[in-house]
């Protein structure tokens, strides 16, 4: 399932989370040391900068240990994106696939996931399977201590999970790459918070609990401070933090650690331009903004791959006119639908999941110099509009969707949708549609309806997999009161488009949930030196670091689960040093 559930427009309400952060005066003081260069204004031994699932994960299991923790939030709210999201975890090896008898055996549980996340590296004879030996090490701690983190926060009583099901027919959801050979338990791996799950609460229920947790714990909660550098000792050890808080500079001492979980950098316009192949807009918190890059920089902290990052498309109108968009274009809906490029011509299995379907925007064409789907045209017909409308990005009604293009023939379609991208070709490097592009989309469409009708499609292997016949009934559930029969064809997935109009059309560009490019870490979340070697009292989990799992969205909740896996690992080493 996508990070953002279904229905989860709007940001997530501020006050059911932020009601339990605790003022600044609960903090421990060091009244004697003053606040210059040198002096405290607060010490702690575990220092938790975020509030998402990485640092809140971080502050939970480090104050289950018995550390005295403070967290700091730059933004007026709690939970970061985590809050934003759909809140689910994806974990090997969890404690309801070991109830249920199902072996998740390392060897192959680490083949799927290199093999997925590092293609171009992966080698099965290799007893690192193709990796370096610290990028090998951190994926495998993900395995070695996701299921722990699981168990710690249901022991503790933080949070309570349960296995995320497909809600129209009650099986476990698949991983977003269930067909590989390599991956032997290819359904399941994916939980959910047992309290206000669903599309109702999701991850504000996974943020709030935390919350609620460190509210009972004691452990004090600065909003609105935001970190600007760490404070190394003598040693090159880092102590603490400085931090900006109502205009002024304030000093944090950390005896034991500062564990970083502050987010991407999407909402960043110059880090992603330099690093990204290109964001229109993200499903992020506007607090993201890549702020740990330059701090763990000026550390001398070594970069791991800032490329990174979860993506989605986006409607395109939707992100030039706000960069922040409520909602992505993650499991595309409708049966009778296609993606085209600028030349109309399909790229793409329309049903893949969002991280992987948006990477096929980026190719680039040398012969012409230019990227051919760098925007791609969402076209359907009235049946997939009445089935299945409200699925996002069909709207329940037409005028809910401003960017939606209506016309009574495909021509009609395509001179709106062309005139659409010209008011737009300052913001898009000035993709327009191919000269010869009515006349090959036509002939895509029926060469598609043939695809629908004998149940197959030899392009693009739509509807061959798990994964794409049953999120597909997830995110196409049929609107109540839809006019339209179920599909009678093979494929569930596809469906002939209509002899006439009308017809529709919506144009998408690549998004980002979030970004996952940073600093590179170790097996402990250590944030490793120039010289591979870790900092001292530097830790750091989720999408501010390079992605553990590589380019990889292994199943649903493959934000989340590495995230509070190694805000987890982060806390209990640095609780032990």
């Amino acid at each position: 399932m996508s990070e953002y559930a279904i229905g989860r427009r709007q940001l997530l309400a501020g006050a059911g989370v932020t009601a339990v952060a605790a003022v600044a005066a609960g903090c421990t003081q060091n009244m004697s040391s003053g606040t210059g260069e040198g002096g405290w204004d607060h010490e702690t031994d575990i220092l938790c900068v975020g509030s998402g699932a990485a640092a809140g994960t971080a502050a939970v299991t480090a104050a289950a240990e018995g550390a005295k923790v403070l967290m700091l939030e730059k933004m007026p709210i709690l939970g970061g994106t985590t809050a934003k999201s759909g809140g689910v975890a994806w974990i090997f090896n969890h404690f309801i696939l070991r109830e249920q008898g199902i072996k998740d055996e390392k060897a192959d549980a680490l083949k799927y996931a290199v093999r997925y996340g590092y293609p171009r590296q992966y080698d099965p004879s290799s007893p690192t399977l193709g990796l370096d030996e610290n990028r090998y090490k951190v994926i495998e701690a993900f395995y070695d201590h996701g299921a722990a983190a699981i168990d710690k926060l249901r022991e503790l009583g933080a949070v309570q999970f349960k296995q995320f099901r497909l809600f129209q027919i009650d099986r476990p959801a698949p991983d977003y790459a269930d067909h590989l050979p390599e991956n032997k338990v290819p359904t399941g791996r994916t939980l959910e918070p047992a309290v206000g799950s669903g599309s109702t609460e999701g991850g504000g229920s996974l943020a709030k609990q935390m919350a609620e947790y460190l509210k009972k714990k004691d452990v004090p909660i600065m909003l609105d401070t935001q970190v600007t550098r760490v404070v190394k000792d003598g040693t090159g050890r880092v102590i603490g933090v400085e931090a900006q808080q109502q205009g002024k500079t304030i000093r944090i001492k950390a005896e034991k650690g500062v564990i970083f979980g502050t987010g991407g950098y999407s909402h960043n316009v110059q880090l992603c331009e330099t690093h990204q192949p290109w964001v229109y807009g993200t499903c992020s918190l506007p607090g993201s903004t890549g702020d740990f890059i330059p701090i763990a920089e000026a550390a001398g902290a070594k970069m791991g791959n800032l490329g990174l990052a979860w993506r989605s498309q986006v409607v395109l109108g939707e992100a030039l006119a706000n960069r922040g968009v409520g909602m992505g274009a993650f499991v595309l809906p409708g049966d009778s639908m296609i993606l085209v490029n600028k030349y109309g011509k399909r790229v793409v299995n329309e049903k893949r999941d969002y991280n992987d379907r948006t990477q096929a925007h980026f190719p680039y064409d040398p012969s012409h110099e230019e990227y051919p789907n760098h925007l791609m045209l969402m076209l359907f017909d009235e049946r997939s509009i009445d089935a299945f409308g409200g699925a996002f990005p069909f709207p329940a009604n037409k005028g809910e969707q401003p960017h939606l293009i209506e016309g009574a023939d495909w021509d009609e379609v395509f001179r709106k949708a062309d005139a659409q991208l010209a008011k737009w070709a300052g913001k898009t490097g000035g993709v327009r549609l191919a000269p010869d592009f009515a006349a090959t989309a036509k002939e895509t469409i029926n060469r598609f309806n043939g695809y629908a009708k004998a149940g197959e499609d030899p392009e693009f292997n739509r509807g061959k997999y798990l994964y794409d016949r049953e999120w597909h009934l997830l995110f196409s559930a049929r609107r109540p009161g839809t006019t339209q029969p179920e599909n009678p064809y093979p494929n569930n997935v596809m469906h002939p488009f209509a002899d006439t109009g009308p017809y529709y059309c919506i144009i998408l560009g690549p998004g980002t949930l979030d970004t996952a490019g940073g600093p590179q870490v170790n097996e402990n979340a250590q944030v490793l030196g120039f010289d591979d070697k870790p900092i001292p009292g530097l830790y750091a989990a989720g999408n501010c670091i390079a992605s553990p799992t590589g380019q990889a969205y292994l199943g649903a909740g493959g934000t989340i689960g590495p995230a509070l896996t190694f805000g987890y690992i982060a806390a209990t080493h640095a609780a032990g040093a």
